[in-house]
């Protein structure tokens, strides 16, 4: 009997990536959440032109840091809405974590750091309640958060009467207006950016984990997460409870440029919403970059920025926020929609959320 000779089959080589750097760049810049990188640059030139004193490299550092608190407060939200849900509860957050600084920190330097824990822990279990509340007892997060919102307001109106009250000690709000000194160039480099920068690698690094790739499947397609043997209630619960510990650390930081009022945070969760929307961030869930959702606080930030300078009065900044939001969001929605449609010929899009596919992890979603 004669034995035929196994021979390996010869593959098809791996086809070669069509695209360089360059190439890579522009398909990067094309997507809504590559785009706000160039809006964001482009409105740091007009803002440069319309007022030339805004081009000294410490202004722009210290414009930075004011704005971080903003950013770290648009990266919590982003959780939270890549997962298709929403927090409005963030802006009653601040206003409570700062009251609660005024109230148990005083003038004792030795109550910093048990207080700042204490204030961590408080936004964690907030944020515990949102995410259990809103996945348990399948409450809508916007009813969820609204409801706490209204409760924390109440209790910051309780607690302070409505007026300001007293500030920590100088220690506590040197982490928000403070810096490193004697920087060449730009002469401080502000603790609030410096701690928005060490959020934002972890932010990335966390999106580019399996939490990061669940959450965004989870937004994207629940009933397909859901099969695939997810738990969507932790899943989405811990969103929550980094949404709210986002808005803790906006609400140290923001101690130390407003003092202690409670009515420092007010509207935070507007302008991180928009900030979340002009960054690209799908509202529904399953769409966006983290990082586009940070530097679409700073071009807000920018956009306002400008439109002082060239003499618009602030009263219209909720008219060009509100604008914003309904803009960003039809174009994201039309722009992501079409990086969705197949391809090959003969295939048809699908026409219900639940029959898309999910995402694949580190193309379009997630971080870039």
């Amino acid at each position: 009997m004669t034995t035929l000779e196994q021979r390996p089959v010869a593959r098809a080589p791996l086809a070669a990536h069509q695209r360089g750097a360059a190439g890579r760049v522009a398909a990067a810049v094309s997507t809504p959440g590559g785009a706000i990188f160039v809006l964001a640059g482009l409105l740091l030139v007009a803002t440069i032109v319309a007022n030339p004193n805004f081009g000294d490299p410490g202004v722009i550092i210290r414009f930075l840091g004011r704005t971080a608190p903003i950013a770290i407060a648009a990266i919590g939200q982003y959780y939270v809405i890549v997962a298709g849900e929403f927090d409005l509860s963030m802006a009653a957050v601040i206003s409570m974590q700062v009251v609660l600084a005024g109230n148990l920190i005083g003038d004792d330097v030795g109550r910093v750091l048990p207080v700042m824990a204490l204030m961590l822990v408080l936004g964690a279990f907030i944020g515990l309640v949102n995410g259990l509340v809103t996945t348990l007892l399948q409450v809508p997060s916007f009813i969820v958060t609204l409801g706490m919102m209204l409760a924390l307001s109440g209790l910051v109106a309780y607690l302070t009467g409505g007026a300001a009250d007293g500030n920590p000690v100088d220690e506590f709000r040197e982490i928000g207006r403070g810096g490193i000194q004697d920087v060449p160039v730009v002469d401080v480099i502000p603790y609030s950016l410096l701690i928005f920068l060490a959020i934002a690698v972890a932010a990335s690094w966390l999106m580019r984990r399996p939490f990061g790739r669940s959450l965004i499947a989870a937004g994207d397609n629940p009933a397909a997460a859901r099969f695939a043997g997810g738990s969507l209630v932790w899943l989405k619960t811990r969103a929550f409870i980094l949404s709210s510990l986002s808005a803790t650390v906006a609400g140290v930081l923001l101690v130390g440029y407003a003092g202690v009022h409670p009515s420092v945070g007010q509207g935070y969760e507007f302008s991180a919403i928009t900030a979340v929307v002009l960054g690209g961030v799908l509202l529904g869930g399953g769409r966006g970059w983290v990082l586009s959702a940070a530097a679409g606080a700073f071009a807000l930030e920018l956009l306002f920025l400008f439109l002082t300078a060239v003499g618009v009065e602030s009263t219209w900044r909720d008219t060009v926020q509100g604008l914003i939001i309904i803009a960003a969001v039809a174009i994201a929605g039309r722009a992501w929609t079409a990086g969705r449609r197949p391809r090959r010929a003969g295939t048809t899009p699908s026409t219900s959320r639940d029959e898309q596919p999910l995402p694949t992890p580190g193309t379009t979603t997630g971080d870039s």
